[in-house]
């Protein structure tokens, strides 16, 4: 069986490359995924806490662009 050094060259540069661009589309998918997602809010009160329900109304105007369009993510909205 011959084996051409240049195209197993190619095809070891490909692979690494491949492996590479993958991990840093992960990373970057990784980055939105923890800035789309809401702060958890909901551990345990401490002390004679309880934790109850708000709802924060916000008018338009309130948000910029950028905001709104993480609400619209976060709620579907």
């Amino acid at each position: 069986m011959i084996i051409s050094i240049p195209k197993a060259v190619r095809r070891l540069y490909f692979m690494i490359m491949f492996v590479a661009i993958s991990y840093l589309f992960y990373c970057v998918m990784n980055l939105l995924e923890d800035w789309i997602n809401p702060i958890n809010d909901y551990g345990i009160p401490e002390g004679s806490a309880v934790k109850a329900f708000h709802e924060d109304f916000h008018k338009e105007s309130d948000l910029n662009l950028q905001e709104r369009l993480r609400f619209y993510y976060w709620y579907g909205e």
